[in-house]
């Protein structure tokens, strides 16, 4: 029942993540990677507060403080990682993005084996390895054949965001079993939130924070949500299935979005591409028929 609970979950973080990545998008490129950080991470840190309360005080009474450590470590290598992620989406293309982001999978993956010992069998290997390969097949079009694409400064903090992200990723599941997935994320929103409005306080931005949040209220919020709501289902999801597992199958929102644009916007599909969409949801989902 628990994998089967955890499979829910991160399938939630997938839909939650791939209308997600679209707003921040938007978001960063209107009004800077730091104001869109504060706001969902502020958000964010308000709306646990109360769910969290008794965690926050056990934490701070706690003689053994290994949990607030972690907790530290995956706040700040999380951070780094989401500045370089909005930099990229801001920056590139979110077709060139998508695809160099499924690093965060093998990158997961292998701390969980390396410091967890969290192996993978042969056959969900090779599952997350077509998932993987169908994501990239999805995104390829025949302009990222051009060398130039692949150098771009997008692509180029993409994949540094990458590596982050996954360390980020296996960092947040292990976080979230050592304590509860609802206090890691409302610790590492706190953080965040923190140090992101001392840097738009010392850059004297907070007018205009103000100003854009009381412009497009409705946007900030929507972003806010999403992204929060995304962050809090992989918790849940990495805490009761393989870390790598929760991570292969969140990572599969940009196969759905694919899929969706193919039904909804009739939108044409290339062969190779259409043979990737078919190779990363049918991985997803036997991923996810194996695991629960």
């Amino acid at each position: 029942m628990a994998l089967l609970v955890g499979i829910l979950f991160a399938l939630s973080a997938l839909v939650c993540w791939g209308v997600g990545d679209f707003l921040i998008q938007r978001s960063a490129r209107k009004f800077g990677d730091w104001e869109t950080l504060f706001v969902i991470t502020a958000f964010g840190a308000i709306i646990l507060t109360p769910l969290v309360y008794g965690d926050v005080t056990r934490l701070a009474m706690a003689e053994n403080n290994t949990s607030f450590f972690v907790l530290l470590s995956v706040s700040a290598i999380l951070m780094v990682a989401a500045l370089l992620d909005f930099e990229a989406l801001k920056k590139g293309k979110i077709a060139i993005v998508e695809p160099i982001l499924a690093l965060e999978v093998p990158v997961a993956a292998i701390m969980a084996f390396a410091l967890i010992n969290e192996g993978l069998g042969m056959f969900e290997i090779f599952l997350i390895s077509t998932l993987m390969i169908g994501i990239a097949l999805i995104s390829l079009k025949s302009h990222h054949l051009k060398r130039r694409i692949w150098l771009e400064k997008g692509a180029i903090l993409a994949a540094i965001g990458a590596l982050f992200m996954g360390a980020s990723n296996f960092l947040v599941g292990f976080a979230s079993r050592i304590t509860n997935p609802l206090l890691t994320n409302w610790f590492i929103n706190v953080f965040i939130a923190v140090i992101c409005f001392y840097y738009i306080m010392t850059n004297k931005r907070i007018g205009k924070l103000v100003s854009d949040f009381k412009a497009n209220t409705r946007l900030l919020l929507t972003v806010s949500t999403f992204d929060n709501l995304a962050w809090i289902t992989f918790a849940f999801a990495a805490s009761l299935i393989p870390i790598a597992i929760a991570v292969a199958i969140s990572e599969s929102y940009i196969a759905l979005a694919a899929l969706l644009g193919l039904l909804i916007n009739r939108e044409i599909l290339m062969k190779h591409q259409k043979a990737g969409l078919v190779a990363a949801l049918a991985s997803a989902v036997l991923l996810s028929m194996i695991t629960a």
